[in-house]
Order: C-alpha cells, then sequence, then structure tokens
C-alpha cells in the first residue's frame, strides 16, 4: 500500500493548520533539500591568503636564524663536525627556499585577488554613476519640458527690439539744439587757431597796460624839496635859501 497520504488526509493537515507536519510529510515524500554553503567571497579569500602569507614569512625569519646559528658554529667546527652542520645547513636552506617560493605564489594571488576587487567595485560605481546620470537626465527631461523654446526666442527679440527703441530715443534726447547738422572739421581747425591768435594778443595788450600796483616794485623816489604845484618864484627864493616869506630854510630842508 502507497504510505503517502489520500488526498482527504492533505486536506486535513491544511485546514488544521498543521504546516509544519505537512513540511516534514513533503519532505520525507520528495526529500528535503540541501543546505547550500554560501561561496567564498573575494575577502574572505584574501583574508586566507594574507594569514597564509604572514605564517610563512615567520617560517623564514625562523629558518633565518638557524642559518645565522649555522654560519657561526662552522666558523669554529673542523673535520666531520663542520661536514654535518654544513649539511644540515644546506636543508635549512632548501626550505627557505621552498617557503619563498610558495609565499611568492601566494603574493600573487593576492595580487590577482584585490586587482579583482577593484575591478568590482570599479562595475559597482559605474553602475551608481549610470543610474545617477539616467534619473538626472529624466529629470532634466521634466524641467524641459516645462520651457517653449519659441516663447524664449519671442522674449529675447522683444527685449532687443526695446533696447534698440531706448538707444533712439536717447539719441533723440541728447541732440543739441540750433547746431548745423553737418560741420567742416576743417573750418572749425581755422576758427579755433584764429581763437587763439586773438586770445594771445589780449594777453600781451594787457600786460602792456598793466595798472601802477601791478608793475613790478622798484627804489623809492627821493622827495622834492618843492612840492609839485609850488609857483616858480618859491623855487627860486628856496635856490637862495630863504623861503617864499624871506626866512632862511631849515637846514634839514637846505641839505636836501
Amino acid at each position: 500500500p502507497d504510505p503517502s497520504p489520500s488526498w482527504s488526509g492533505w486536506c486535513w493537515l491544511i485546514s488544521d493548520g498543521r504546516a509544519s507536519d505537512l513540511r516534514a510529510e513533503m519532505n520525507r515524500i520528495f526529500g528535503k533539500k540541501k543546505d547550500v554553503a554560501p561561496p567564498p567571497s573575494l575577502t574572505d579569500a584574501s583574508g586566507r591568503i594574507d594569514s597564509r602569507v604572514q605564517a610563512m614569512d615567520e617560517k623564514i625569519a625562523k629558518l633565518d636564524l638557524e642559518l645565522r646559528k649555522y654560519k657561526e658554529q662552522l666558523k669554529k667546527a673542523k673535520g666531520p663536525t663542520a661536514a654535518n652542520i654544513k649539511r644540515r645547513a644546506m636543508e635549512t636552506l632548501k626550505r627557505k627556499k621552498m617557503y619563498e617560493q610558495q609565499r611568492d605564489q601566494m603574493a600573487g594571488q593576492a595580487f590577482n585577488i584585490e586587482q579583482t576587487s577593484f575591478a568590482i567595485d570599479s562595475i559597482k560605481d559605474t553602475q551608481t554613476t549610470v543610474a545617477a546620470m539616467k534619473d538626472a537626465a529624466k529629470t532634466l527631461k521634466a524641467e524641459t519640458k516645462k520651457l517653449n523654446i519659441d516663447q524664449i526666442e519671442d522674449t529675447q527679440d522683444d527685449l532687443q527690439d526695446m533696447m534698440e527703441d531706448m538707444n533712439e530715443i536717447n539719441d533723440m534726447m541728447g541732440r543739441a539744439y540750433g547746431m548745423p547738422d553737418e560741420v567742416d572739421e576743417a573750418d572749425l581747425d581755422a576758427e579755433l587757431a584764429c581763437l587763439e591768435d586773438e586770445l594771445e594778443g589780449l594777453e600781451e595788450g594787457e600786460t602792456e597796460a598793466a595798472p601802477s600796483y601791478l608793475q613790478p616794485a622798484g627804489m623809492p623816489v627821493e622827495p622834492s624839496a618843492v612840492p609839485a604845484g609850488a609857483p616858480a618864484a618859491d623855487a627860486a627864493a628856496e635856490a637862495d635859501g630863504v623861503d617864499a616869506f624871506g626866512l632862511p630854510v631849515a637846514p634839514a630842508a637846505q641839505s636836501s
């Protein structure tokens, strides 16, 4: 007889809510799927290799100490003892070379793992950058739809027209009234030269006819004993040593 439960038994297990029993019965009939361990990551592999490289370095360091010890012993040993020490030193040196070779191989593996990890990180960064650029492109496209290129062009044309109108208005407001439209530059140069000549003539005339208080100061003039408005008779009397009234002239006045 079939050991599996009938359809009514399955329905009873389901309706009773015994999901654990149902799962156990299914595993008994079809077999249970084995749990598969997750694959090792690059970080785990790199950590294991680094630990092995460190262990190799420690072994190589111990062999170096042994080789130094054998070298010191060879300086003092002779005969069969020296040959025995030399043999052990050669074996130690062979093991050191083997460890160094293994260490170099593991170092190469560690380098490859680091390169692979760097490549994976670069790919992830690239994916993040591409996703951000796609989102930015969507945003830019949505914002661009809010603008109307025709309206922008019309606005620029209107601004240019208004600037031209303002320049024309400024030119009109800056015009001088009563000025001829066209003036010959040669006539202006000739008129300017004549004006300079006239200004030079005026400056020379002002210098010649300058008043006495603007003339340079000189030595004071000796005053005359005879007033400027005195008659000639008075002058003759003073020349004789007496004044107009017949009185002798003062010595200071006479000496002057």
